[in-house]
């Protein structure tokens, strides 16, 4: 039985699960447009996802024939995954920001041992050692994906724009950081409980209520700019926190009020892993020996191999901030290269 919830003011929820995953549930909203539903996210692309949103959008009076469009946080499956099925149902639109956009194109264009040549030179380069990456290697052959064909989006958000749903007015914030393209959403409409603050805001993955968001690197093989997703998510923090909403819609648990403190405790949080991780950085490591030597959830040893991949991809996004901000730098020479605190 899907578990709905009614939010006021024309916005309801439905819990939407995530096979095997810790997380447990995307919460997929409704918002009531004149021209009818339309949906922040669709969850994970799985046959028993897509029967609890079915049921739950018929729990909060439509059905997934009826939906009018489909406005995407980011490209992540347990948030982009079923829209492709919701539009082949309805015919609803699917919006996305074109950053995130151009990453559902490459990954529905690249041939599977390109994939895999590609994240095992990205391993190597980060130190991983050779058990790690002999998987990949092996894998290549095999003409297979990890992952999904995501469906294409057929419209572009544009920072700032108010979104073009009838009767409502709900704006794009451009939040990058947990992906290129994330993208939050102002409902500048007054609480409808009365409750103090600016509207109420769908955060996605960009600001939850008890966990902090993965940042990582998203990059283009074929483009050599060196991102700093980590300067880019501190700074969409502060934007969010200006905001001031009354209410926060984030993807995952609950909804929460105070934005601000929230904003604050994972402002605080990046800031003291900075301050760690520039002690670790006395002696030279890789970013790989980095994410070994980093505090996680649980012990090293205890990290599944895919999460492995994840965590180097944090703590090398760490280390470009503290390059970018002076207080480390590459050490001339090395490969796999290593980075020192100056």
């Amino acid at each position: 039985m899907a578990e709905t919830a009614d939010h006021g003011g024309g916005v309801r929820s439905i819990r939407v699960p995530i096979p095997d995953n810790p997380l447990g549930h995307t919460l997929v909203y409704v918002v009531d447009t004149d021209r009818g539903p339309v949906l922040v996210d669709t969850g994970w692309d799985d046959p028993d996802s897509w029967d609890t949103l079915a049921e739950g959008l018929t729990a909060c009076g439509t059905s997934a024939t009826e939906i009018h469009g489909v406005v995407v946080t980011h490209h992540h499956p347990d948030h982009h995954g079923l829209s492709g099925k919701v539009r082949e149902t309805s015919g609803a639109w699917v919006a996305m920001h074109a950053a995130d956009t151009a990453i559902v194109r490459r990954t529905r264009e690249t041939r599977p041992e390109q994939w895999f040549s590609y994240m095992a030179a990205k391993l190597a380069a980060a130190g991983a050692p050779e058990d790690h990456l002999a998987p990949l290697r092996a894998a290549r052959g095999r003409g297979r994906l990890p992952g999904f064909s995501p469906a294409l989006p057929d419209r572009e958000i544009a920072p700032g724009e108010l979104l073009d749903l009838a009767g409502r007015r709900l704006r794009a914030i451009w939040t990058p950081g947990h992906t290129p393209g994330h993208v939050c959403l102002h409902l500048e409409e007054e609480h409808p409980a009365g409750l103090p603050g600016h509207g109420r805001l769908f955060s996605g993955d960009h600001l939850l209520p008890e966990i902090t968001p993965h940042i990582g690197l998203y990059e283009d093989p074929d483009d050599t700019t060196v991102t700093d997703p980590l300067g880019d998510y501190l700074d969409s923090l502060e934007r969010v926190g200006r905001l001031g909403p009354a209410e926060v819609f984030p993807a995952h648990q609950h909804m929460f009020t105070d934005a601000s403190a929230r904003v604050g405790e994972l402002l605080a949080h990046h800031q003291d892993r900075l301050t760690g991780l520039l002690a670790l950085l006395g002696t030279p490591l890789t970013p790989w020996q980095l994410a070994e030597r980093m505090e996680w959830n649980r012990p090293w040893d205890e990290i599944p191999y895919g999460s492995r991949n994840i965590a180097v991809s944090e703590a090398e996004a760490h280390v470009r901030r503290l390059v970018k901000t002076g207080r480390a730098e590459a050490v001339p020479g090395t490969d796999p290269v290593t980075y020192v605190a100056v």
